[in-house]
């Protein structure tokens, strides 16, 4: 097991992480601490729109003999993506880990979702992992660091009732594939994680068209992984030094037949996840 390279005169490592309340955020905390050598001291800074969670998580660290700082933001504003990029920037000189894992996702046709919507979920699962690469990149360089972007399959395949999470998490890929090539002479890494379906609260917070809670049953395909699981699989790639990390279930092959073969993905994506379409019917 390698650890990224820090210097010994500076054994504490700065790990920045959105959506760190619960879910899948507070499960790469935990791994993360429980990935620490004796010798090293990581200190947290904790992003989340939940306040109260994020203090509870905060203490829970500190109990424990880990630093964590709280910050409140709604990543769907971009001047508060801004102000905490600038907050970060005072707060610390330099950022071991930068973790894009805050998400949103909708579950409603494309014609029946408001422009609001898709335009609040691209604000939270591209635009805010842009934007804080970007405000936290001179701390990232300082410290040869890495960005890990919580990606997902839906970014390589069509997948019913999420064009617009399959949309945003597109060209969350796009942009970071292309970022690392630019900056990978300047020492900072980049590891891009594709998970299939997690068992975190993203789906059961998705939005419906009109912006409100989705009703109907959540449509998958394959295993449902724990947080932890994902969790560990995440830290266990970025000690490796790895680049990309996809999942090893239905959803990888079906990325190869779309593809190969996308008019049969197609046929067998709509069968998959008709629950969508019956929605809109009445009949979920």
């Amino acid at each position: 097991m390698n650890l990224p390279s820090v210097s010994a005169a500076n054994l504490e490592q700065v790990y920045v992480i959105t959506g760190a309340a619960g879910g899948l955020g507070w499960a790469m905390v935990e791994a993360l601490v429980a990935s620490l050598p004796a010798h090293r001291q990581a200190h947290f800074a904790l992003i989340d729109l939940d306040g109260a969670a994020l203090c509870q998580r905060a203490k829970s660290l500190k109990e424990r003999g880990v630093e964590a700082d709280t910050f409140v933001a709604d990543l769907s504003d971009e001047q508060a993506v801004s102000d905490l990029c600038e907050h970060l920037r005072e707060t610390y000189k330099q950022v071991d880990l930068l973790i894009n894992n805050a998400g949103i996702t909708h579950r409603s046709l494309s014609t029946q979702t408001s422009n609001a919507v898709i335009r609040r979920v691209m604000a939270v699962d591209y635009h805010a992992p842009v934007e804080l690469a970007q405000g936290l990149y001179s701390q990232l360089r300082a410290a040869g660091g890495c960005v890990i972007n919580i990606s997902s399959m839906a970014g390589w395949m069509p997948v019913l009732g999420r064009a617009g999470y399959c949309a945003a998490k597109s060209a969350l890929h796009q942009y970071f594939e292309t970022f690392r090539e630019e900056v990978r002479d300047e020492g900072v890494r980049v590891l891009m994680v594709y998970p299939s379906f997690v068992a975190t609260n993203i789906d059961k917070n998705a939005l419906s068209g009109d912006g409100g809670r989705a009703q109907h049953k959540q449509s998958t395909v394959g295993e449902i992984r724990t947080a932890d699981w994902m969790a560990n699989r995440i830290v266990q790639a970025w000690l490796s030094g790895e680049e990309r990390l996809f999942p090893r279930d239905k959803s990888l092959f079906g990325a190869y037949l779309y593809k190969l073969a996308p008019r049969l993905f197609l046929k067998q994506m709509v069968k998959n996840f008709r629950v969508e379409l019956d929605a809109v019917q009445g009949k979920a």
